[in-house]
């Protein structure tokens, strides 16, 4: 599931400042877990419980930044955790490209945007069926955080990857969901033309048409009549 990149990122803002962290998380890359100086946290204590979305902001190590393209692109492509691997344009680059393919190599994938669609998608897909249909949340506590157009169009530039990998997820989406849509109704039409010439076989079955004279059958069962009185 995929996210608008804003939303995601004010989304997780407020998880961390109600004290949640991802100290279990070994971010295992080729093997290896990064050293201290690959990654640096961005506390010094146990959580980061109250944090200001400015302090969110400022921190260079944040995993929250552009975090739906490192958790889809193969990290051992630029060097794992290890920023001093390539330069930065090169390695924004390869990540941005390997997240985009592995997105598109997917079965299935959905946007928090697009609940009913991502329904359809998953339903058609894999040809399950949920027993309630999805509810899209408009009200989240994201869209209740007021922020001006300024820490917006920074918190846009921190997640410029993920901006990217967004519209082109939000394309690729809608290139399956009509495509399947297409496909759908082809079926449709199909069955119900299959449902009309087993409709008029049943009916030329039920009526069949009368071949020569009836009146020979008559005559014949009035002669037997006659016999036998």
């Amino acid at each position: 599931m995929l996210r608008d990149p804003v939303s995601r990122y004010l989304s997780e803002w407020k998880h961390v400042q109600r004290g949640a962290t991802w100290k279990t998380s070994l971010h295992m890359c080729d093997g290896r877990s990064p050293t201290p100086d690959e990654l640096p946290t961005c506390y010094p204590g146990d959580d980061w419980s109250g944090v200001s979305l400015r302090e969110f902001m400022d921190c260079t190590y944040n995993l929250a930044n552009n975090r739906q393209v490192r958790m889809l692109a193969d990290l051992s492509l630029v060097g794992c955790y290890n920023l001093t691997f390539m330069n930065e344009s090169e390695r924004n680059a390869i990540l941005l490209q390997s997240a985009k393919n592995n997105l598109k190599n997917m079965a299935f994938f959905g946007l928090t945007e697009f609940q009913r669609k991502t329904q359809f998608l998953f339903e058609r897909t894999f040809n399950l069926k949920f027993i309630s249909p999805f509810t899209q949340f408009n009200i989240t506590r994201a869209s209740n955080v007021d922020i001006n157009d300024g820490a917006r169009q920074r918190i846009e530039e921190l997640n410029f990857l993920d901006m990217q990998l967004y519209e082109y997820a939000k394309d690729l989406f809608q290139q399956r969901y009509h495509h399947t849509k297409q496909l759908e109704h082809q079926r449709d039409r199909q069955k119900r033309r299959e449902e009309r010439r087993l409709q008029r076989e049943s009916r030329s079955h039920r009526w069949p048409k009368e071949d020569g004279n009836t009146e020979g059958a008559v005559t014949e069962d009035y002669n037997s009549q006659v016999v036998r009185w």
